[in-house]
């Protein structure tokens, strides 16, 4: 597998929206290795400045910025922007990562978790364009994975509790300006999802197709099957948005080839990379999305025997997980980071100094 330079030049695109910015604090965090940072957004955005690394760096255009002498594009502006852009930055010679849905079922392009299947990623040569997952994807593949490898998952049914995040930065100001308007007795703008948010519950805002399933809940099955390279699962899915502003939740029900127990389960997920266990009955604590936003690892627990189904091959989960940071930036930069020569960047702690800031410390 080519690899990326020491220290890429790195663009995103997309920088001034919800996950753009999450993008930017994650690389900081991270200590990611940058020699020169482009950031590109929107025409009424261009000359934003965003801070990073103790500069200040101004947005520009893409059509007025030649995609070229880049290595590395992190892509969060929508389907149509990628399906335009990303195959030009890959022309010139860059390694492009899409959080949009542009390329999820492109053969070409592999779609990839680096927790679920970095072998996806053995073969691919230099400059490629690989997606991000869905974002309910992402964090039920997070938990469930080191169960399927280890007993066989056969069946899934998921139900999503998903977050204004999911719907960008735009949506989470429209639920906290509802919740101003509510205290203050003043009508409410409903402009992304045309009905009050607040205190309400409603089915997922994606198209929804002849067969009764909506967009979000066939990409769970298509996505879990492409990155599991298996069509034999069984899932079903019905996902809807609550009104949160940050993280998603999921409830899982499993069905397993063999008969399993709570203690391997428990096991299997402790020891999951990108797991954290959160599983207190006798405290009454357990996954939450206050608990999970901001922070990078999928919340399991609710851990529990499904007695419905026969022969202890049943098991039901909770989760929760950042939908901004895991089931979008943080993923993305992951993938990056697998491209990155040993010992650079977050993996080997190094002390680097970019084009584009101070110093940067030691990572994480």
């Amino acid at each position: 597998m080519l690899q990326l330079p020491q220290n890429p030049d790195v663009a995103i695109v997309g920088a001034t929206g919800a996950v753009g910015r999450e993008m930017l604090a994650i690389l900081e965090q991270r200590a990611f290795p940058i020699s020169k940072l482009r950031l590109f957004a929107s025409p009424r955005s261009v000359g934003t400045r965003i801070p990073f690394r103790g500069e200040s760096i101004a947005c520009e255009a893409l059509e007025h910025g030649m995609p070229s002498g880049v290595d590395l594009v992190l892509f969060s502006a929508g389907k149509g922007i990628s399906k335009e852009w990303a195959p030009k930055f890959r022309a010139a010679g860059a390694l492009v990562v899409d959080n949009s849905s542009a390329f999820r079922a492109d053969p070409a392009c592999p779609l990839v978790v680096p927790e679920v299947n970095p072998h996806a990623l053995a073969a691919i040569d230099l400059p490629a364009i690989i997606a991000n997952p869905n974002c309910s994807t992402i964090i039920a593949l997070v938990a469930v994975t080191p169960l399927h490898r280890a007993i066989g998952l056969e069946r899934m049914v998921a139900a999503t509790y998903q977050a204004a995040s999911g719907a960008g930065a735009a949506a989470m100001a429209e639920l906290e300006s509802q919740a101003h308007a509510f205290a203050n007795g003043t009508p409410m703008d409903t402009t992304i999802f045309g009905r009050q948010y607040l205190f309400n519950v409603f089915s997922h805002n994606s198209s929804v197709g002849p067969d009764g399933y909506n967009e979000e809940e066939r990409k769970l099955l298509t996505e879990t099957r492409r990155m599991w390279e298996s069509d034999a699962v069984r899932i079903s899915a019905t996902c809807v948005r609550v009104p949160t502003l940050r993280a998603h939740a999921e409830a899982l029900h499993l069905e397993f080839a063999r008969a399993t127990s709570e203690d391997e389960v428990r096991a299997l997920l402790a020891k999951a990379p990108g797991v954290q266990v959160v599983d207190d009955r006798a405290g009454n604590k357990f996954p939450e999305p206050l608990a999970a936003a901001g922070g990078d690892d999928v919340l399991v627990g609710r851990i529990r025997m499904d007695h419905s189904v026969a022969g202890n091959r049943g098991v039901a989960l909770f989760v929760c997980g950042d939908q901004i940071r895991k089931g979008a930036a943080l993923n993305a930069i992951q993938i990056a980071e697998c491209f990155m020569p040993a010992g650079a960047g977050p993996k080997g702690g190094v002390h680097l100094t970019s084009r584009v800031g101070t110093a940067v410390g030691a990572a994480r």
